[in-house]
């Protein structure tokens, strides 16, 4: 793997992983979504049109995937709102590409050893990440699972989707009808000043950082096989634990840190395999 595009996709996990921290400590993280939103598809519109190509075949395809990431917000931000980052981060992104796997596995493809090995090491990870005490979060960890299922949702359409647009265009027209159901639901509600109290420069790095992830990651593409792009990608999810521990003082044991390298290593076994 090229160095610059290592650094490209260890930069998009960085990114990654911020935008969710700075959402997750923000005094009302729906609303706060709802402008990092907003704000992100406003700031990538000129790149949108300038790489514009759209194909009539993208739009159920688009439509699909707008669905699917309302869902994935409204779950995310009922998740983050009473359950820690360093909980539901690693299990939703580390259990997405293990449904991925077993998605594709039940349609008839073989499941290499080493992916085998990754999705038990995956299973593992998210036991010591959710705790096996009594007091476990029984609650982040559903909501977790349930944002894994969107996210291995979305993965799958958007695999399809994105063969008939630009990348750029293709996202900007998935994320735009979300943004606005999300400002349109404190706008019936004449709930607009939530909004405004939200707006600042948290959420303006929140939007810069989200997109800025893709552009990344797709820099990264440009170089480097997927497989070895996606395995550094998912280093997020140690990015996503430690900023839980240090920035918003999340209780992050060994065994959460523990069980968040495992998810790694198993994310890594089932791209690379």
């Amino acid at each position: 793997m090229p160095a610059d595009a290592f650094l490209f996709a260890l930069g998009a996990a960085v990114l990654h992983a911020g935008w969710n921290v700075l959402l997750a400590r923000s005094r009302d993280v729906r609303a706060a979504t709802a402008v990092a939103l907003g704000l992100a598809v406003l700031l990538f519109a000129p790149v949108a049109a300038l790489t514009w190509r759209v194909d009539s075949a993208a739009v159920p395809w688009i439509v699909a995937s707008a669905v699917l990431e309302l869902v994935y917000f409204a779950l995310l931000t009922t998740a983050y709102r009473g359950s820690d980052v360093s909980l539901v981060y690693p299990v939703a992104r580390g259990t997405a590409p293990v449904l991925v796997l077993l998605g594709a596995t039940v349609a008839g493809a073989v499941l290499a050893a080493g992916q085998a090995a990754g999705v038990v090491l995956v299973a593992g990870g998210v036991l010591l990440v959710r705790g096996v005490r009594g007091n476990a979060d029984t609650r982040g960890l559903l909501l977790a699972l349930a944002i894994a299922v969107t996210i291995a949702g979305y993965t799958l359409v958007d695999k399809e989707g994105i063969r008939h647009a630009s990348d750029i265009a293709y996202l900007e027209l998935v994320l735009a009808p979300v943004a606005v159901v999300a400002v349109l639901s404190y706008a019936v509600r004449s709930r607009l000043g939530e909004l405004r109290r939200e707006l600042g420069p948290a959420t303006l790095a929140a939007a810069v950082a989200s997109f800025g992830a893709y552009a990344l990651v797709l820099a990264a593409l440009s170089l480097a096989p997927a497989a070895a792009v996606a395995a550094v990608r998912e280093s997020s999810i140690l990015f996503a634990v430690a900023l839980g521990a240090l920035v918003l003082h999340e209780p992050v044991g060994k065994a959460r840190l523990a069980g968040a390298a495992l998810v790694v290593a198993g994310v890594a076994l089932v791209a690379l395999s």
